[in-house]
């Protein structure tokens, strides 16, 4: 069995392309396109120059060594907070910005939730010189206010999200109208490995990224390409898919995903989308997705604005049906317990998001001699006005 999407856009029963009429046509021209274009060697060119002489790839892989004494393992932490803009969401907005370039499209929109993937595409537009429209939530943009100041700077047009609960999810629903109304001119850069087929394979390819590395930077340091396991948060999971790829189909390599239990997964404040979802259609694919009885989408709730999403992609569906991921919910206080131990011991400081992947090694217990990749998705920077909230610094 594969974990991989198959020919028609699915990761066992979860993905597809649930869509409105209007939304066809674009998803369909992508759909034909995406994989030709990326196999093209110019593209391939331009896409692996960017990364190197751009983002700053290779990223590190960092043994954790004051980390790895006080859990009892050996903790390698692949460090995507040093990617220019300080976060992987990088690695897919330059993909998508030069696939948007082959489509012949002229203005870009996009949705964020904690602001990374809106300021890693208003960077990628002003790098080449495109429109960008990017749809954040109203409560997103009051706790993300640096990256709002950052999205601005780079020219982007931010506009607030100001129906629902005023997050990522509504907006998305936003950013769907707007590309309804504006067809031909306009690509949709998706952040995470969510939306209808071709987005959540075509994220995870420019995610594995992260994988491919591993497995070389692996090899040099322990002598072999796999580790015992690999860990990263998942709220839609496309840092996660990156961290997994090239091992999804490898039975030795322990997929860990991380979600956010918020103020605990019964407290009905809660984002553990495995704990408490159950399949249904979220912006364009059958997916896991919290939800009432009858079907309406339950508001999700946690303190990292980018795991505060009320559903999963689906191959992180896929991961947690199937029993191939083992899938663990971490609280909002945990979390940042999490966040702050690893910045006193290692001196980094990490995003909230990739705190709570950190969270589990207090009650996760691992052997001695096990390699354990943390995917560090992001670094903290965003969100220093919710860490000097939290702990009164």
């Amino acid at each position: 069995m594969s974990y991989q999407v198959d020919e028609k856009g699915y990761y066992g029963e979860f993905g597809g392309a649930y869509i409105p009429e209007m939304l066809y046509p674009n998803v369909e021209e992508l759909r034909s396109r995406y994989l030709n274009i990326m196999k093209e060697e110019s593209f391939q060119k331009e896409f692996k120059e960017l990364l190197k002489e751009y983002v700053g790839r290779p990223t590190p892989l960092y043994y954790a060594k004051r980390f790895s004494e006080k859990y009892g393992t050996k903790v390698y932490l692949k460090r995507e907070d040093l990617c220019h803009t300080g976060a992987h969401k990088v690695n897919n907005t330059i993909g998508q910005i030069l696939m948007a370039q082959k489509l012949g499209k002229k203005r870009i929109i996009a949705e964020t939730g904690a602001g990374q993937h809106g300021v890693a595409t208003a960077t990628v537009c002003a790098l080449m010189g495109m429109e960008c429209i990017v749809y954040m939530g109203e409560i997103d943009i009051d706790r993300q206010a640096p990256n709002v100041a950052r999205m601005k700077m780079l020219g982007a047009t931010v506009v607030p999200a100001k129906s629902g609960s005023r997050t990522l999810k509504d907006a998305t629903n936003e950013a769907i109208r707007d590309w309804i109304n504006n067809p031909v001119d306009t690509h949709y850069i998706i952040g995470s490995v969510v939306g209808p087929h071709p987005y959540p394979d075509m994220v995870a390819r420019f995610q594995a990224v992260i994988s491919e590395e591993i497995k070389n930077q692996l090899k040099e340091k322990e002598g072999k390409e796999d580790p015992d396991f690999v860990v990263a948060c998942v709220g839609g999971g496309s840092n996660a898919a990156g961290a997994y790829y090239h091992y999804l189909d490898n039975p030795d390599v322990g997929i860990i995903a991380v979600e956010a239990a918020g103020k605990g997964v019964d407290s009905g404040e809660s984002a553990a989308t495995s704990a408490l979802g159950k399949a249904g259609i979220i912006h364009g694919s059958k997916t896991l997705l919290m939800q009432t009885g009858d079907g309406q989408i339950t508001e999700p709730y946690s303190i990292s604005a980018g795991l505060d999403y009320p559903g999963v992609g689906p191959m992180h569906a896929n991961l947690y049906a199937s029993g191939r991921g083992e899938f663990i919910s971490i609280t909002d206080e945990d979390a940042m317990k999490a966040g702050l131990e690893l910045a006193k011991l290692e001196g980094i400081i990490p995003a909230i998001e990739t705190s709570h992947a950190l969270a589990i090694f207090e009650t996760r217990k691992f052997e001695k001699d096990d390699i354990v990749i943390v995917n560090l998705s992001g670094r903290g920077d965003k969100d220093l006005n919710t860490y000097i909230e939290y702990f009164n610094l």
